[in-house]
C-alpha cells in the first residue's frame, strides 16, 4: 500500500468572539424568613468553627457548606470576599473566608429583608439570596480521605492517642500558592511541636500536601483547621509480588542494532534492568528519591519497558531479528517491597521526576502502570496524583500513559461467574477505574486479550475454559467513567487474559499460564530470560510503544497532536463489539473508549484514504472555522466516511464539579457557504449557553453523538455516507468552539490538535486528487 505524508487542514478566516449574553434563569422564591433562617445558620456555622478551632491557629479563617439551588454563584460570593474552593453535582458548594466576620454577606441580608425599595418588584438581592438553600459547616469527619475511611476510621476519634500515623493532608486551593505554603508550615510547627516528624511538604499550582508522622493526638486538632480539604492514609501501588515460572523459548531472534535517534520512553516504576534486549537501549537509570536505588528487584519495572521498547515479542518471534522503536529511561518511583516511598507525598515525587526527565533527556513520553485501587474517586473526582499528572502533561506539552488498573473478577466460591457473568461485571461500581487513570490530561489504557489463553496443552482440556477470544476486552480491565464523566478509558490495547481452571477452581493467568500473557523481558534474566504477563500495566506501554512510532514520524509534534492522530486511527474491534452486545450500548465506550489503535494508518495517508491535520490554539469563548475539501470522487459511488478528532489540554482543578477549566467541541458543516457560517455561530452563541445546532440538512450527524462526546478531551466521531451528496457541494466545514469555564479569568488561549480523515472504500483515488488543490 502507497504511504503519503498527511495534508495540512486550512483555517477559513479568524475566528469571531463569541457574545456573553447568556442569563441564568430565575431564582427560586422562597417563603417568608428565609433570610432570617440564612442568618441563623451563617451564625450557627461561624459559632461552630470557633468552637472546634484549634487554640494554636489564631487566625480567623472561615469555611462554609452552602447547599445552592441551581447556579452556584461564584461572582456574587466572590463580591463578598469568599473564594470559592468546591463544588459538587448536587449543586453544593465550599467557601473559603479569611474572616468570620461575614460582614458583607450580613449587609446583603439585612438589605435582603428590609423594605424592597422603591420600583422593584422583588427585595434587593434578591437573584441571589433566594437560591441560597441552607448553610452549614464542615465537620472535622468530612476531611476524612477515601482511603482512611476504607482502612475503617469513621470519626476523627478513631485515631487513637499514642498510635503514631504517616498521613497526606492536602489542603483548599484557598488563595495563592504562597499563602497555601505559608499555612502548610504553620501545620507542620504544630506537628512538630507535638513530636509528630515531617516527611514532605508539597506546593503545587494547585495542590498543596504535606506528609507527616504524627500520633492520633497530635493530628487529630488539624481536623478542624478550615484550610484543610483531606487527611488520609498514604497510596498504595496495585502491584503484585513478582513470581518466577518456569517459562523457555526456543530460537529467540537477535536483537538488532539500536538506532540512536529512536525517542525516549520513561518508566515510572521499580526500576528497570541491564537485560540483554535492553542494555544498550537504557538512556538513563535514576531513582526518586535516590534512596530507592536503581535496581528492579519487584520485577514489575523491567517487564513493563520490554513491552515499551518492544511490544509484544510473540508478534516478533517469527522474525528475523528483534526491532525496538524506543530508547528507555528507568524512572525507579516504588519501593523493593512494592511500595510507594513514605517520606514523598505523590505529587511532590511525580512532579520532580517527570520535569527532571523532561528538562535533562527532552522526554516526552511517560508511562506509569501503577495504580492506587483503594482510591477509586467519588462523584466523578480524582486524587491529587490525577491532578497533578493531568498539570505535568499541560505544562509540559507531555504524552503521560496510564493504565486502567485490575480487578480480579471473580473468587472463592463465586470463581465460575468469571465465565458465565463476563462480561457484565466490567461494569460494576467496584471496576471503575482507581486513581490515577481518571485524569483528563492523561491517557488511560484498558486491556484487551490478545487470544484465549488457551495453549496447546490445554486444547482439548475440558477443565480449562476460555473467558475471552482475541480482540475481547480482559477480564481484569477497570472500566470508566472518569473525572466528570469523561470517556474512560481512552483506548485499549493488548494486555492478556484469563480462564477458567475447573480443577483448580481459579482464575488463571500469566505468569501461571504462559499463553494468557503478553511476552516481555524478565528482570531476573539470568535465570529466565522471558517471562509472561498479564494486566492494564502492559497495555499501557503496548501503546506508548504505538506513540513512540507517531513520535518518530512527526518529531515536532504537539501531545495533542499525537492524541488525535492515534484517535482517528483506532477503532474498535469486531470481536470486541460482539461481545458486549449483551449490555447497554452507551456503557460500550466505558469499556473500550475510541477503541485500538492502528499506528500505521495514524502514520500515513494513502491512495484512497485522506489525512489532514492542524495544530492551533483559540481564545475562551471563541471559535474557528476550518475548509474540508470534497472532490467530486468523494460524493458518489459507494461508501465514504469522514471522521474527525480533536484533542486538548485543559486546566484542571479536582475540588470542582467541572474538573476541567475550559471545553472544546466541533460540528462538522455541509451544504452551506462559510459566511454563513460564521454568521450563525457568531451570532447564536453566548455565554452560558447551551451550543447552538444548526439546521440537520447542515450538520452531519457525527457517531458518537455530541452528548456523549463532547464532554471528553479526546474526541472522535464520523460519518459514512452511500448516497449521492452531489446537493451539498464541494467543501464542507468544520467548526471547533472554545467554551470558558471557570479558567475564563486565568487562561488566554488553549491549544487543540485536530485531524480529519476521507476515506473512500471503492479505493478512489482521493490523495491524487486532494493533493494538488491543497497546493492551490
Amino acid at each position: 500500500m502507497a504511504q503519503y505524508d498527511h495534508l495540512q487542514l486550512v483555517r477559513a478566516k479568524e475566528p469571531f468572539a463569541r457574545r456573553k449574553d447568556g442569563r441564568p434563569g430565575p431564582a427560586p422564591k422562597p417563603g417568608k424568613g428565609h433570610g432570617g433562617q440564612i442568618r441563623r445558620e451563617a451564625d450557627d456555622a461561624v459559632a461552630r468553627q470557633r468552637a472546634i478551632r484549634p487554640p494554636q491557629f489564631v487566625d480567623p479563617s472561615l469555611i462554609l457548606k452552602v447547599h445552592m439551588h441551581g447556579l452556584a454563584m461564584e461572582g456574587d460570593w466572590e463580591q463578598l470576599g469568599l473564594t470559592l474552593l468546591n463544588t459538587d453535582d448536587d449543586n453544593n458548594i465550599v467557601l473559603f473566608s479569611s474572616t468570620d466576620e461575614l460582614s458583607d454577606f450580613r449587609n446583603r441580608l439585612d438589605a435582603y429583608e428590609g423594605p424592597t425599595p422603591a420600583g422593584q418588584k422583588n427585595p434587593s438581592y434578591s437573584g441571589f439570596i433566594n437560591r441560597i438553600g441552607s448553610i452549614s459547616t464542615l465537620e472535622p469527619r468530612d476531611r476524612l480521605g477515601i482511603r482512611i475511611k476504607e482502612a475503617g476510621f469513621t470519626e476523627v476519634s478513631d485515631l487513637q492517642d499514642g498510635q503514631e500515623y504517616i498521613l497526606d493532608v492536602e489542603l483548599w486551593e484557598f488563595g495563592t500558592q504562597a499563602a497555601r505554603r505559608r499555612k502548610a508550615e504553620e501545620i507542620i510547627a504544630f506537628i512538630e511541636e507535638q513530636g509528630g516528624e515531617l516527611y514532605d511538604h508539597y506546593s503545587g499550582p494547585s495542590i498543596t500536601m504535606i506528609r507527616v508522622k504524627a500520633s492520633g493526638q497530635s493530628i487529630r486538632p488539624i481536623f478542624s483547621v478550615p484550610e484543610v480539604a483531606f487527611i488520609d492514609l498514604p497510596p498504595e501501588p496495585d502491584i503484585e509480588a513478582n513470581q518466577i515460572v518456569q517459562f523457555a523459548l526456543d530460537d529467540v531472534p537477535p536483537v538488532a542494532p539500536l538506532d540512536p535517534d529512536l525517542p525516549i520512553i520513561a518508566v515510572l516504576d521499580t526500576g528497570v534492568n541491564d537485560h540483554p534486549f535492553l542494555a544498550d537501549a537504557i538512556v538513563a537509570r535514576e531513582a526518586f528519591p535516590s534512596e530507592l536505588g536503581e535496581a528492579d528487584i519487584a520485577g514489575h519495572g523491567t517487564a513493563v519497558a520490554g513491552v515499551a521498547a518492544l511490544g509484544d515479542l510473540r508478534s516478533q518471534l517469527d522474525g528475523t531479528s528483534l526491532q525496538r522503536v524506543a530508547r528507555i529511561i528507568s524512572a525507579k518511583v516504588v519501593t523493593d517491597e512494592r511500595k510507594f516511598f513514605d517520606r514523598r507525598t505523590l505529587p511532590s515525587q511525580m512532579r520532580q521526576t517527570i520535569q527532571s526527565l523532561n528538562a535533562s533527556h527532552g522526554c516526552r513520553i511517560f508511562v506509569i502502570s501503577l495504580g492506587d485501587t483503594k482510591a477509586n474517586f467519588e462523584q466523578g473526582r480524582v486524587g491529587p496524583w490525577a491532578t497533578t499528572l493531568d498539570e505535568l502533561a499541560r505544562e509540559l506539552n507531555v504524552l503521560i500513559f496510564v493504565s486502567a488498573g485490575n480487578r480480579p473478577p471473580r473468587g472463592g466460591t463465586s470463581v465460575e461467574q468469571g465465565v458465565t457473568q463476563y462480561p457484565g461485571y466490567l461494569l460494576e461500581v467496584a471496576n471503575r477505574v482507581c486513581e490515577p487513570a481518571g485524569g483528563a490530561n492523561i491517557v488511560t489504557v484498558g486491556a484487551l486479550a490478545h487470544a484465549n489463553g488457551i495453549g496447546p496443552q490445554h486444547e482439548f482440556d475440558a477443565h480449562i475454559q476460555p473467558i475471552t477470544e482475541r480482540d475481547e476486552p480482559a477480564p481484569f480491565t477497570r472500566t470508566g467513567p472518569g473525572a466528570g464523566g469523561m470517556t474512560k478509558p481512552d483506548f485499549v490495547d493488548y494486555g492478556g487474559t484469563m480462564v477458567f481452571d475447573a480443577v483448580a477452581r481459579r482464575l488463571q493467568t500469566a505468569p501461571h499460564l504462559a499463553t494468557a500473557g503478553l511476552i516481555t523481558t524478565n528482570h531476573d534474566f539470568l535465570r529466565q530470560l522471558l517471562t509472561s504477563k498479564s494486566g492494564t500495566s502492559f497495555a499501557a506501554p503496548m501503546l506508548a510503544n504505538r506513540a513512540a512510532q507517531l513520535v518518530r514520524r512527526f518529531p515536532g509534534a504537539s501531545a495533542n497532536l499525537i492524541k488525535a492522530l492515534l484517535a482517528n486511527s483506532a477503532t474498535v474491534p469486531e470481536a470486541s463489539t460482539r461481545r458486549l452486545l449483551a449490555l447497554d450500548a452507551r456503557d460500550h465506550s466505558r469499556v473500550h473508549g475510541i477503541g485500538l489503535v492502528d499506528t500505521l494508518r495514524a502514520a500515513y495517508s494513502d491512495d484512497h484514504r485522506v489525512v489532514y491535520f492542524v495544530e492551533d490554539s483559540l481564545e475562551l469563548d471563541h471559535f474557528a472555522v476550518y475548509r474540508l475539501p470534497i472532490p467530486i470522487e468523494f460524493q458518489t459511488g459507494g461508501k465514504r466516511t469522514i471522521r474527525v478528532s480533536l484533542a486538548y489540554d485543559p486546566p484542571v482543578k479536582r475540588t470542582r464539579a467541572e474538573y476541567i477549566g475550559t471545553r472544546m467541541n466541533f460540528r462538522l458543516i455541509r451544504g452551506c457557504p462559510v459566511d454563513h457560517v460564521f454568521e450563525y455561530f457568531r451570532s447564536r452563541v453566548g455565554e452560558g449557553t447551551d451550543p447552538p445546532e444548526m439546521a440537520g440538512k447542515y450538520d452531519c450527524d457525527l457517531v458518537p453523538k455530541k452528548n456523549a462526546r463532547d464532554k471528553n478531551t479526546i474526541q472522535s466521531a464520523s460519518i459514512s455516507f452511500s448516497a449521492d451528496t452531489t446537493q451539498y457541494g464541494g467543501e464542507y466545514h468544520l467548526v471547533v468552539r472554545c467554551v470558558g469555564g471557570w479558567a475564563m479569568d486565568q487562561e488566554i488561549r488553549q491549544n487543540f490538535a485536530l485531524v480529519v480523515e476521507l476515506e473512500h472504500h471503492a479505493q478512489v483515488q482521493l490523495y491524487a486528487r486532494l493533493r494538488p488543490r491543497l497546493r492551490t
